[in-house]
């Protein structure tokens, strides 16, 4: 079922860099953030917005495709909004959601999830990108970063991009490297992974059957993992999963394993499904050493992960995103080691709480006993689902007092 495109044009072409290594180098930085997903990019406008002169700073060109459930619950749209970032979403052509459709073992159950919207990651990022642009943010693509020491009231970076590198002065540094993040390694901050984690993986169909409308998460649960499809803008399919490592191994591939979730979940089978260019992600479910340290404060995947359900990935983005500007601009002006410990508190209450009920969720969603049993009582009370939505959907509280932006 085609959708039209209404993707802003600049939200999909390459975004150039705005500066170099070598100029970079020359300037002293308020802060330097590491990595232009949601989370990067949302606290590089943050801090420009405070008048502090900031560089962001990733590796990959954008727009870039990443594995992700491209969905944005009400939580995250809340936080937009009161970012002033509301008709970012829009702008790209963004599909209102309505409802998540479970499948499993045959059955199926349908649940009201209003407020939400599905946006690709090349045009989400890339518009946030932008956005961060505007506001007078110095971006670097393709520049690959790794944490240096102290030295004297600076933190250093040094910058690699081709055959150029340098080491840049900033006061503060932002890890927003994402997942598999490793920018903070060389302070001893590695994440502990949980044994049991699972495996994203995902792929983008671009044609699918009628079936898959518009407006709902489709969500196809198996022994082995759980496959979300959404519609995303201009009709494609977005398909994000997460798999027990074994299991795509016996399998036969990330492709194999999503094509069989489906099918023995009930949900119309997709043509072509596992011959897509699927791609895989490390594991999910990861905690993070430390969320801050000496001049710097890890936000977004970078601060630890849980498997998530319906969006919650990219509203713990955004979330920690705004409420690090205000800790961090303050080390800006003065360092004192109590940021560290006060992000460390914030993040716990903002973000780690909040991932308990994906904790929850993916629990129920790793046994095939538990979570045909939920189909059978969703199909049959989809109020049962209620409590688990709006705590999903609570907006996150951020004081967010910049002048110009709704308090």
């Amino acid at each position: 079922m085609a959708l039209p495109v209404l993707i802003d044009v600049g939200a999909v072409v390459n975004l150039a860099a705005t500066t170099t290594v070598k100029d970079a180098a020359v300037r002293v930085w308020g802060v330097v953030v590491v990595g232009a997903g949601p989370a990067g990019a949302v606290a590089a406008r943050e801090f420009v917005r405070r008048g502090v002169a900031t560089l962001l700073v990733d590796k990959a060109t954008f727009p870039r495709w990443k594995v992700c459930g491209c969905c944005l619950n009400q939580s995250a749209l809340h936080t937009l909004a009161r970012l002033e970032l509301g008709h970012v979403a829009v702008g790209c052509g963004a599909v209102p959601l309505s409802r998540v459709q479970l499948a499993a073992g045959g059955r199926r159950a349908g649940v009201r999830l209003p407020g939400g919207v599905a946006i690709s990651r090349e045009a989400f990022d890339a518009a946030l990108v932008r956005e961060a642009i505007a506001k007078g943010a110095e971006y670097l693509p393709g520049t690959s970063a790794r944490l240096g020491p102290v030295e004297n009231d600076f933190r250093s970076v040094d910058l690699t991009a081709g055959e150029e590198n340098a080491r840049i002065r900033t006061k503060v540094v932002i890890a927003a490297d994402g997942l598999n993040g490793q920018f903070t390694a060389s302070a001893g901050n590695r994440a502990t992974i949980d044994p049991a984690s699972r495996i994203g993986a995902g792929a983008i169909a671009d044609a699918a059957p009628a079936f898959y409308e518009p407006g709902t998460i489709y969500m196809a649960v198996g022994r082995g993992g759980y496959v979300g499809l959404v519609r995303v803008e201009g009709g494609k399919l977005d398909v994000a999963a997460a798999f027990d490592p074994v299991f795509v191994r016996a399998a036969g591939g990330l492709g194999a394993a999503g094509a069989e979730i489906v099918a023995v979940a009930g949900l119309p089978v997709i043509p072509g499904l596992a011959g897509l260019a699927w791609r895989g992600t490390p594991a999910l479910t990861r905690t993070a050493r430390d969320v801050a340290g000496e001049r710097w404060f890890a936000v977004g995947d970078a601060a630890g992960y849980v498997e998530p359900f319906t969006g919650e990935g990219m509203a713990w983005a955004v979330a920690s995103a705004a409420a690090v500007a205000p800790v961090a601009a303050r080390g800006v002006v003065e360092w004192t080691d109590a940021l560290a410990g006060e992000w460390d508190a914030t993040h716990a209450r903002l973000v780690r709480s909040r991932q308990t009920v994906c904790r929850v969720v993916a629990r129920v969603l790793r046994s095939p006993r538990l979570s045909g049993w939920a189909v059978r009582a969703l199909s049959v009370a989809p109020v049962l689902s209620r409590p688990v939505v709006r705590l999903l959907n609570q907006p996150a509280r951020i004081p967010i007092r910049v002048p110009g932006a709704v308090s």
